[in-house]
Formats: C-alpha cells, structure tokens, sequence
C-alpha cells in the first residue's frame, strides 16, 4: 500500500516548491539515467536485471518528500 505526503510538505524540505521541482526533476533524470544502463544490459542478454516499470517523476518527487534526496543550494553561505 503506498502511502501519499501532503506537497505541501515541500515548503518545509525545500525553500520553495519550485526548488522542489528542480530537486525532484534532477533525481528524475538521475534515477532515468539508471533505468537507461540497465536496459542496455538486459538488451546484452543479462537475465539478472531488474526495471523499475513506475515513472521516474513520480518516484523522484516521493523520494524529495520522504528525505532521501540530499541536496544543499550553492547560493547560501
């Protein structure tokens, strides 16, 4: 059973919701990048692989709310 955040739990994680998004689509493109590598190994012939088949968005803004991202912005001192 999955279990949703409020997104308004972003203001808190983040200094603004549009951070967030950048944050979550970064890690989006990160966990992607991932999938990507393991598909060319199944496409090798490699049975041990094993595809995440949910989007990466959803999957990345749900690790944004439950802490699992790090991130520190290059603008603060």
């Amino acid at each position: 059973m999955t279990v949703y955040q409020p997104i308004e739990k972003l203001d808190q994680i983040t200094e603004n919701r549009y951070e967030a998004v950048l944050v979550a689509a970064k890690h989006a493109r990160h966990l992607n990048a991932k999938r990507l590598a393991k598909l060319a190994r199944l496409e090798e012939g490699s049975a041990d692989v094993d595809i995440e088949a949910r989007k990466m968005t959803a999957v990345a803004l749900r690790e944004v709310l439950e802490g699992k991202v790090k991130f520190e912005r290059a603008d603060r001192d």
